[in-house]
């Protein structure tokens, strides 16, 4: 229950129908099994204590007296047990039978919540036997117990923040108008579904779909638990599939077996979640809540963790990605340039990945145009720390696609600006630094001017959150065109290039390679002995980990403290507790400082979640202190 997680399961029960006693044994068996394995939240199937598939046996009086009688062995049976569960039954009242979801915790039966649309097309005829939920609930005596029975009822838990539980039964996500929309509006974030829905060709899909879609809609965990083996196959097959997903994301799925699916839901997230987007509908009609209180318990995390949340893991799925993210950047800089009438678009290119990325962006946005690429102007300008590798990677790859070149040498005018304001050549400090990236950015932006074209910025996501530029200097363009795309995705855009042209245009590809495989560098610094003397991930700290901070950080707005616990649970392997708490610290400190640099961004295109364009996703005063998060970085050993 530390840091909003919550570890829930859908569980199916191997049953056997119209055997209320064995099945009873089933459940409070499996619910015991989730115990042990922490689980908090559980859902079975619809109707599991009696099977999904009775018949008419609905309409007789021993069945549904086995039921009751079976959910009072359960609730007797899982007396001790600190979790709350929805498992499904049949419910006389009022002279009608309803299909309903029994919310029990530590032997209480908290509520019976009815189904609300009642099937009765193609292979189901529900309404033969059971009616939709009644307008309104009443309190009702069941298993011993005085309880609530309506669909209007939600289930706060008064010991975890965020944490409230709505019910629903296998039609009602199907429907247009799905009770869970009523339950999310008014704060359940985990709505849990009790199915029987049967496997034919291609439903699996469509389960999927629904599921992954109503936890995005309703920004909510959705757990949805189906009947498996045991029910009638006399026309039907049950095949279990039971999915949980968050927020539109599946994190776990389990076909064609019994048993438990387990993960952990992040309430914390969903709550954030909810508060940033305005149109999320809260606070709408008030539902009866009936509280329980679950015990602080640490949660494990078992749930997958990227260690590259801007990447996708999966190989066709990064693939369609980087196309997609090359079209929307080339998109949005071909408005600007037909905007601007721009003659030309100039690209400082150092032969580092940044500026390959741009240049790369570029070429497609002159294609998009039917424009030559020698509209293109490629400026290469090797200064004290610029190495032959990477000058001669610049000059390969801008021929390789057709742009025209240019060669400025600006050592000897940095040396007479120095000269001008008294800076050492022998004080390698940061003035050393930026005069160089301000002496490239004024003869980039002279030679638009010369030529009537438009500066191609190369910055990255990556180096704006952690003011990795040289203000007024690499840090200002015209059109920023890698301004939302974090470092680890510039690798894997620039990588789907190389292996995109292996085949037409090997050199090309051979030069992005050797691109990629050169040390990320600024190139400011003397070089040691031809090589580059300054590594940027040995200064400000590995990528691979700032981005990760960033994602959680910034997008999600997570607590140092629960950044950690991620950055622990996806790099354990990698880095140590010690290392990882280094470079969090040093991003916290490195974002709050360098909130300047991102208050004046220029213009460039959203293509990810995540932006830091002051016009965009992220506002923040310049002068903001960050003692409140250091002080609780301060506070983890």
């Amino acid at each position: 229950m530390r840091d909003g997680f919550i570890k829930a399961a859908a569980g199916t029960p191997r049953i056997r129908v119209a055997d209320c006693r064995y099945n009873a044994e089933q459940i409070f068996t499996l619910m015991r099994e989730a115990a042990k394995q922490g689980v908090r939240v559980l859902a079975l199937p619809e109707l599991c204590i009696t099977g999904y598939t009775c018949g008419d046996l609905f309409l007789q009086d021993t069945l549904l007296k086995g039921a009751e009688d079976a959910l009072s062995t359960v609730l007797e049976a899982t007396k001790n047990l600190d979790m709350i569960t929805a498992l499904g039954l049949p419910v006389r009242w009022g002279g009608k039978l309803y299909n309903c979801a029994a919310v029990i915790h530590k032997g209480e039966l908290l509520g019976l919540v009815p189904k609300t649309h009642i099937p009765n097309y193609g292979e189901f005829y529900e309404k033969r036997w059971f009616e939709a939920a009644p307008g309104e609930g009443r309190m009702i005596r069941f298993c011993g117990q005085e309880t609530y029975l309506g669909s209007d009822v939600i289930f706060p838990c008064e010991t975890m923040q965020g944490l409230t539980v709505g019910v629903e039964i296998c039609e009602d996500l199907w429907a247009a108008e799905p009770p869970s929309v009523r339950l999310a509006g008014a704060g359940a974030a985990v709505i849990l579904n009790l199915s029987a829905s049967d496997e034919v060709v291609g439903k699996a899909e469509y389960r999927r779909q629904l599921v992954a879609g109503q936890s995005a809609r309703l920004v909510c965990g959705y757990v949805y638990a189906d009947a498996g083996e045991g029910e009638s196959s006399t026309d039907l097959v049950f095949a279990g599939h039971n999915l949980i997903a968050e927020n539109g994301v599946l994190l776990a799925e389990r076909r064609f077996a019994n048993g438990l699916t387990v993960t952990e839901l992040d309430v914390q997230r969903l709550d954030y979640e909810r508060r940033r987007m305005t149109t999320f509908r809260a606070g709408g009609e008030e539902l009866l809540e009936v509280p329980f209180a679950l015990e602080p318990a640490p949660t494990a995390l078992t749930r997958h963790v990227s260690r590259t949340p801007f990447v996708p893991e999966d190989a066709w799925d990064r693939k369609n990605r980087c196309n997609e993210i090359l079209l929307i950047a080339a998109l949005g800089l071909k408005k600007r340039l037909e905007h601007s009438g721009a003659k030309a678009a100039v690209v400082g290119l150092s032969g580092g990945l940044d500026s390959t990325l741009a240049i790369l962006i570029t070429s497609i946005a002159m294609k998009l145009m039917d424009r030559p690429a020698s509209d293109i102007i490629a400026v290469t300008m090797p200064c004290f720390g610029t190495t032959d590798r990477t000058r001669d990677n610049a000059v390969e790859l801008a021929e390789r696609l057709g742009a025209t070149l240019k060669r400025i040498d600006i050592g000897e005018a940095v040396k007479v600006h120095f000269r001008d304001i008294g800076q050492s050549m022998d004080d390698h400090d940061v003035t050393f630094e930026n005069g160089q990236a301000r002496e490239r950015t004024q003869v980039l932006m002279d030679i638009a001017n010369q030529c009537g074209g438009l500066v191609v910025g190369t910055g990255d996501l990556s180096e704006l959150a952690l003011g990795w530029a040289t203000y007024n200097g690499d840090h200002m363009s015209m059109y920023g065109v890698n301004a939302s795309i974090p470092k680890t995705l510039v690798r894997h855009l620039v990588s789907f290039v190389s292996d995109d042209k292996a085949e037409e245009d090997e050199r090309l590809s051979a030069v992005l390679s050797d691109i990629l495989d050169t040390p990320v560098s600024p190139e400011l610094l003397p070089a040691i002995e031809g090589k580059i003397a300054q590594k940027t991930e040995d200064l400000v700290g590995p990528y691979e980990l700032h981005d990760f901070f960033l994602y959680y950080a910034v997008r999600w707005a997570f607590p140092p403290k629960k950044v950690l616990r991620l950055a622990e649970h996806a790099f354990g392997r990698s880095y140590d507790r010690a290392t990882l708490l280094k470079w969090l610290k040093n991003f916290y400190r490195r974002f709050f400082a360098q909130q300047f640099k991102r208050s004046c961004l220029p213009d460039g295109p959203k293509v990810g979640s995540l932006t830091l364009s002051p016009r965009g996703d992220w506002r923040m005063p310049s002068d903001a202190v960050a003692a409140l998060w250091m002080d609780e970085l301060e506070g983890l050993k």
